[in-house]
């Protein structure tokens, strides 16, 4: 089976393909050996394995990594992570890949030979950290930190030279002089096919062996010819040169598609076991992947045993084959846990039925012992008053025995049923006793004919068929000193104690059973469990989860942007017709946008939709830390705009809202985090009445236009006069000559308002000068006119609405730098108008008397001596500062234009945007991203439910954070306040608990028919999830969990199990 690379395997031309621009995220330690690196960009995440001196390739398969990085990995994520990849290439024709990270600045190594090894170099190749220190050697060159890593003996590094009829030639005739110079052992023992691949893959380095024989049987060439025949032969050394020519056909056709196409070379096998999937066959033919390669290998094709598997991809293809490789290990492993954990049960039953099978035993022997007893009550009288008589008369002990021992070689009948040696020191004796069955009624004979067959052996076969059966005799203690009755009810006694110690042992004996059943199973579950985790497919993320988002209770997409980034994609993208734009006017507050349903635009909002949206903009901003509820509002689609009201366009991520704000009432801060279930298209027919259709169903509340709504917390006339008076007089005057009068909340130290700016507030917020409203082009155009600050609402245009910026930052970059030129200006104009000042008296005195002096020295003559005494040194640092103060002058002016055409570009792109907007919206139309369409139409929410119900088809698991209040159908949640625990910290203990109670029986069905308790399914996919990876679905920093109550707190109280969440932290659905 194959395990290593090979130099045509290294395909870096896929990878870079693949690879180049992305940043990597993070690296983990699979093993000691084995590396897993996550490359990202937006909309696109890869996963890489490393596999040290064997394999290097993509993989959609997520693994368990280690809990904590290894000293090589924390130095890898030191100087690589956040790095984008801007090139992956081949060195020379070896097996080594060269990735190098920004620009070059760094490169890391990897090399697929000998030991293998993973080196990390800077540009100049100085190594920073490796995997594996090489010592120096006969034939390896010294690796370690400090060092510098050489390229240039490396196969090929300069270039392939080209094949050519001399260089072949030069070749094989090298390697037939070695072959002449060998030992003549080992000249006989190797083949000519041998000899001939030997001398190709030394001088050829370009080709791999198995490259060159597929070509030869392309080409017709035969194989097993020695390279002396072929260089002394014109004509085979040109048909072996046109096998070579194939050989570079092949790699040029590899290496010159963007993908290539993978084959896996496979044999099938028969094997005798139950298919996964519950297909009754117990006989199905399984393919063992045995090779792999870019290529089809035609000394395969014909081979019956043998079958090609093709692959879109080479990295799919390593990626299928290794993956194939630790399925089998896998499952090898789960064969081994079930033959384990079934002889520990088999051994526990063995152990039970032996226990019980010797105490029945017991009671059976004891009731045969008294039975025998109560048959020759008149023999054990007659023996055991004869050895009481021999013991009264004084006899010795050892006499008694060699006396009993006499008379049964006399044929002593008492004596004959005595067993040797006595138990004289016990007050026993044993006797051997007849066992007999009676069919009918015995008489005195009977007893004659008994002690006569156990007498004689000849007359036992005649006396079998007689009315009696006789058995075996056994041997029986006699308790000397009682009557043959009173042994028989003692051994009676005995069988009756045993009997009761096999019930008790036979209850206690099960309860043990089921118990170790029960934890051998556990053990077993747990361990498979553990295995399943370790190889998984990668989940493919829906497009709305980068943002912030959930599903309110109502089924209505709602979604937040994480930066104002995310806020113009969502605006830009998906805000649409008939959708609302939630905010809150706090510090951090997320812009949240309503997806309304396609098929009803014109429906209104419900009113639960808006505060829950409401809830997530609030939780978002610093209320969640002051925990205090502050109300959100919101505004239609139409009324969003980019456009400032002095004509400008708004910075990323900050809006224009137009018209009225619609405020909501405060809101607990309360958001939950749970999960989604993604159940097939099939199974989401069994939830669509769950769902809400139809514009008919939203009552109340409409978001379709300020003149439709009645907001409960708009304040009367009163109010808002008193408001207007807290405000300043020229925003007061300003309102009055617009003659509109905005609905404003009452005040808060945490929230501010349109016609109440808050301390950070942009210049456009305050007030726009009325120059700038008629001469928009002095903003842009004319550098050297300063705005004015102050604010002259009156020469506002009445016709004019008051718009309101929706953005918490602080004033433009562009108009700071225009007023700081502005102030400038005059200063600059006033010192050259003042010109220079006059020296001092004593001064001019001083120059008039060096003047005299030195009015014969020339030019030279005054740079010598100035030279001599050091003066020219003050001189020449001065001019270096000038000189490299003039330089950052113009890198600042230069880096100061650069962003004034972005500015403009971007000013430019966004008032196009708001153009076809603007006309779209007229039209009654929406602007579609056709990349944003196909996405959302590949992704239907009905696919998505909180409870799965008896008979969906559960695809995946998907974590969501949500407010409380549209969480109420959720199986698994957690309700989460503002506290001081961190997200990362919570998710992890969330996750335990999940884990922890799909531990207990009581709480997982395993029918999958009850909704309130955990299913395997479920709990597979759960106990999949990681908290590293879905901690940042939380959009709030520290929190406070709250987990109790449940099926666990039910179940301590006796209330039954399956009657909770299974202690998932949500409360009992009524």
């Amino acid at each position: 089976m194959k395990q290593r690379f090979s130099s045509l395997d290294v395909i870096a031309h896929e990878l870079s393909n693949s690879l180049v621009t992305l940043r990597l995220a993070n690296v983990y330690d699979l093993s000691s050996k084995i590396f897993l690196l996550r490359f990202v960009k937006p909309d696109d995440k890869k996963q890489m394995i490393i596999d040290s001196g064997f394999r290097c390739h993509l993989t959609s398969f997520s693994r368990a990594t280690a809990a904590s990085p290894s000293v090589f990995v924390t130095k890898l994520r030191k100087f690589l992570k956040t790095r984008r990849v801007t090139a992956v290439s081949q060195i020379g024709t070896d097996r080594i890949i060269e990735f190098q990270f920004s620009e070059g600045q760094y490169r890391l190594y990897l090399e697929f030979y000998a030991g293998g090894n993973i080196i990390l170099t800077d540009k100049e190749l100085n190594i920073l950290t490796l995997l594996r220190t090489v010592p120096p050697g006969e034939g390896q060159e010294e690796q370690r930190i400090g060092l510098k890593y050489s390229l240039e003996n490396r196969q090929n590094y300069l270039g392939i030279p080209p094949l050519t009829k001399d260089r072949l030639q030069a070749a094989l005739r090298k390697a037939a002089e070695q072959s002449e110079n060998a030992p003549a052992q080992k000249k006989q023992g190797k083949k000519g096919i041998d000899s001939l691949r030997r001398a190709l893959a030394v001088s050829i380095t370009e080709f791999p062996p198995l490259l060159v024989d597929h070509a030869m049987r392309v080409t017709d060439f035969d194989p097993t010819l020695k390279p002396a025949d072929i260089a002394n032969n014109d004509a085979l050394l040109d048909h072996l040169l046109r096998s070579l020519a194939e050989a570079d056909r092949v790699v040029k056709e590899i290496t010159g598609s963007d993908i290539a196409t993978g084959y896996i070379m496979a044999k099938k096998q028969e094997r005798t076991d139950k298919v996964a999937s519950g297909d009754e066959e117990t006989e199905r033919q399984a393919l063992l992947y045995e090779d792999f390669h870019p290529f089809k290998p035609r000394q395969f094709e014909n081979d019956p045993g043998c079958t090609f598997v093709p692959f879109e991809g080479f990295n799919n293809t390593v990626d299928e084959f290794f993956s194939s490789i630790e399925g089998q290990r896998l499952e090898s492993r789960l064969h081994e846990r079930e033959v384990t954990a079934k002889k520990k049960l088999q051994a526990a039953k063995d152990d039970q039925q032996k226990r019980l099978g010797g105490l029945q035993e017991i009671q059976t022997l004891n009731e045969r012992k008294a039975g025998a007893i109560e048959a020759n009550v008149q023999r054990v009288q007659e023996a055991t008053d004869a050895v009481n008589g021999l013991i009264a008369q004084g006899m010795d002990w050892i006499e008694i025995g060699k006396l009993i021992d006499i008379e049964q070689k006399r044929g002593n009948p008492v004596a004959s049923i005595i067993k040797l040696p006595l138990k004289l020191h016990e007050n026993t004796v044993t006797l051997l006793l007849d066992e007999e069955i009676f069919v009918e009624d015995w008489d005195d004979e009977a007893y004659e004919t008994g002690s006569d067959v156990s007498d004689s052996e000849d007359e036992a076969p005649t006396k079998e068929a007689a009315k009696k059966v006789v058995d075996k005799r056994l041997a029986i203690d006699i308790n000397l000193g009682a009557s043959p009755w009173s042994n028989a009810r003692e051994y009676y006694g005995q069988r009756r104690s045993a009997a009761e110690k096999e019930k008790k042992t036979l209850e206690s004996s099960t309860k043990a059973l089921k118990s170790t059943s029960h934890k051998i199973e556990q053990d077993l579950k747990k361990g498979l469990k553990q295995e399943k985790a370790i190889l998984r497919p990668v989940r493919k993320h829906m497009w709305f989860e980068k943002f912030t988002w959930f599903i309110s209770s109502d089924g209505y997409l709602v979604l937040g942007g994480r930066d104002a980034q995310q806020n113009e994609i969502l605006y830009k993208r998906y805000l649409r017709k008939g959708d609302v734009y939630v905010h809150a006017d706090l510090d951090g507050a997320t812009s949240v946008f309503i997806r309304n349903h396609e098929s009803r635009v014109d429906a209104p909002i419900p009113p639960s939709t808006l505060s829950q949206a409401g809830i997530l903009a609030v939780s978002s901003s610093s209320a969640w830390e002051s925990k205090a509820g502050m109300p959100a509002w919101w505004a239609n689609a139409d009324q969003i705009s980019k456009s400032a009201p002095t004509g400008d366009y708004l910075k990323p991520g900050s809006f224009e809202v137009r018209g009225k704000k619609n405020f909501l009432p405060p809101a607990p801060l309360l958001l939950g985090f749970g999960v989604m279930f993604h159940v097939s298209d099939e199974s989401k027919a069994n939830h669509m009445k769950h769902r809400v259709h139809g514009g008919g169903s939203a009552t109340g509340t409409s978001a379709k236009g300020p003149e439709s709504t009645v907001n409960p917390t708009q304040p009367d006339s009163d109010d808002e006069d008193n408001q207007r008076n807290a405000s300043d007089d020229d925003d007061e005057e300003s309102e009055e000559n617009n003659g509109t009068s905005t609905a404003e909340p009452r005040q808060n130290p945490l929230q501010f308002t349109g016609s109440q700016p808050g301390p950070d507030v942009s210049q456009s917020q305050q007030g726009v000068d009325a120059t700038t409203l008629t001469s928009l082009q002095d903003l842009s155009v004319d550098d050297e006119k300063a705005p004015t600050t102050a604010n002259d609402d009156n020469q506002k245009p009445k016709g004019l609405p008051s718009p309101v910026e929706v953005d918490d930052t602080k004033s433009e970059a562009g108009a700071e730098s225009s007023s700081e030129e502005g102030a400038a200006t005059p200063s600059s104009t006033s010192t050259k108008q003042k010109g220079q000042a006059p020296l001092p008296r004593g001064k001019r005195n001083k120059l008039k008397k060096a003047s005299q002096k030195y009015k014969h020295q020339d030019l030279e003559d005054k740079l010598a001596a100035q030279a001599l005494t050091g003066a020219t040194a003050g001189v020449k640092k001065a001019e270096a500062e000038a000189e490299a103060k003039r330089a950052l002058e113009a890198e600042r002016e230069f880096n100061e234009q650069r962003r004034k055409a972005q500015h403009e570009r971007t000013q430019q792109e966004i008032a196009k945007h708001e153009e076809a907007r603007k006309a779209m919206m007229e039209a009654g139309e929406d602007i579609v991203d056709e990349e944003a369409d196909e996405a959302e139409k590949a992704v239907s929410l009905d696919t998505l439910v909180g409870t799965p119900l008896p008979g969906d088809v559960i695809l995946d698991v998907i974590p969501v954070c949500a407010p409380w209040t549209a969480m109420g159908k959720y199986k698994y949640k957690v309700k989460l306040q503002p506290g001081p625990m961190k997200k990362g910290k919570a998710v992890k203990e969330i996750l335990s608990k999940w884990g922890v109670d799909s531990l207990v029986k009581a709480y997982v069905d395993e029918n999958s028919s009850d909704v309130e308790k955990m299913w395997p399914r479920e709990v597979e996919l759960v106990k999949g999830l990681k908290a590293e990876e879905i901690v940042n679905v939380i959009p709030v920093g520290k929190v406070a969990i709250m987990l109790g109550g449940g099926a666990s707190g039910a179940a301590r109280k006796g209330g039954g199990a399956g009657k909770g969440k299974g202690g998932r932290g949500s409360k009992k659905q009524k």
